[in-house]
C-alpha cells in the first residue's frame, strides 16, 4: 500500500468510512426490514408445506448472527481508515476481510427472496455497497496487472464460494429438523445431509480465515483455500448425485471448481504469493 500514490490511497480511506458507516447505521435495519419478509413469507409457505417451517427457526437466528458480523466489519473499516490512508499493509487484507462480510451475509440473506419472497431483494444493496469497497481496494493497489486480476478473481470466487456453502449448511439444517422418521434417518438421502452440511460450514471458516491471509500472500491462505475448494467439492459431488431434487450441490461443486482454477493456474499463483 506504500507503494500507491496518495491520491488512491485517499479513495480508499473516504470508501472505508462511507461503506463501515453503511454497515454500521444503515445495513441492520435492512437486515430487519428482510428477515421480517422472509420470515411472513415462510408462515404462509408453511401452512401448506411444513417442511419449511423449520426456516422461520434457521433464519430467526442467522440473520441477526451475520447483522453482527457486518456490523463489527463496519466497525473495523472506520478505525483501520487512517491506516490506509498511510499505507500501512496490514490494513488491506483487514479491510478485504470486513467488506466480504457484508459481501457474503448480505447475498445469505438475498437469496431466501429467490423462492419465497417478492420484491425488491433489499440485502443485495448490503452485497453491492461492500463489495464497491473490496473490489476498489483491489484495483487502487499499486500493483502489477497480472496480480489485481488474480486477486480480483480469486477472492471473489472466495466470496461467493463462502455464502453459497453457508446456505448449504443452512439448507441441510431446515431439512433434517422436518426430515420423515425424525429422529431416525430414512435413509442414504438424509444422513448424507449430515455430513455435507457440516464439511460446508467447515468450509466457510477456513475460507474466512484464507482470505486475509491470501491477501497478505501468505502461503497458509492458499493452502486453507485450497483445502476448502477441495473438500467442498468431494462432498458436494456425490450429495448431488444421491439428492437430485435439487441443483445447489452442482453450483457448489461448480464454484469450488472455478476457484480451485484460479489457485492453481501457475500464473496466478505466482501473483497471488508474490513468487517469481
Amino acid at each position: 500500500m506504500k507503494n500507491t500514490p496518495p491520491t488512491n490511497r485517499l479513495i480508499v480511506a473516504i470508501l472505508a468510512v462511507l461503506v463501515g458507516l453503511f454497515m454500521i447505521a444503515v445495513a441492520p435495519y435492512l437486515v430487519q426490514i428482510s428477515l421480517h419478509r422472509v420470515l411472513t413469507s415462510l408462515i404462509e409457505v408453511s401452512k401448506e408445506k411444513p417442511q419449511y417451517s423449520s426456516g422461520i427457526i434457521l433464519f430467526s437466528l442467522f440473520f441477526p448472527v451475520w447483522r453482527a458480523f457486518i456490523f463489527v466489519g463496519g466497525v473495523t473499516l472506520i478505525v483501520i481508515a487512517p491506516s490506509l490512508y498511510k499505507g500501512e499493509e496490514w490494513a488491506y487484507p483487514a479491510g478485504l476481510l470486513a467488506s466480504a462480510f457484508g459481501g457474503s451475509g448480505g447475498m445469505f440473506m438475498f437469496l431466501p427472496y429467490v423462492s419465497w419472497v417478492d420484491g425488491f431483494p433489499i440485502p443485495m444493496a448490503i452485497t453491492f455497497v461492500s463489495l464497491i469497497y473490496f473490489w476498489a481496494s483491489i484495483f487502487l493497489r499499486k500493483v502489477g496487472v497480472w496480480e489485481k486480476v488474480a486477486q480480483f478473481l480469486t477472492l471473489t470466487f472466495m466470496g461467493m464460494l463462502t455464502t453459497h456453502a453457508f446456505v448449504i449448511g443452512i439448507a441441510a439444517q431446515r431439512m433434517l429438523l422436518t426430515r420423515p422418521e425424525k429422529p431416525l434417518f430414512a435413509g442414504l438421502e438424509w444422513w448424507i445431509l449430515t455430513m455435507s452440511g457440516e464439511v460446508n460450514w467447515i468450509g466457510v471458516v477456513l475460507l474466512i480465515v484464507a482470505i486475509p491471509l491470501l491477501a497478505f500472500k501468505r502461503k497458509a491462505g492458499w493452502w486453507l483455500a485450497l483445502f476448502a475448494a477441495c473438500s467442498i467439492l468431494i462432498v458436494d459431488a456425490p450429495t448431488q448425485i444421491i439428492r437430485t431434487a435439487t441443483l445447489d450441490y452442482l453450483y457448489g461443486s461448480l464454484l469450488s471448481i472455478g476457484l480451485l482454477l484460479w489457485l492453481l493456474l501457475p500464473r496466478f499463483k505466482k501473483a497471488l504469493l508474490g513468487e517469481g
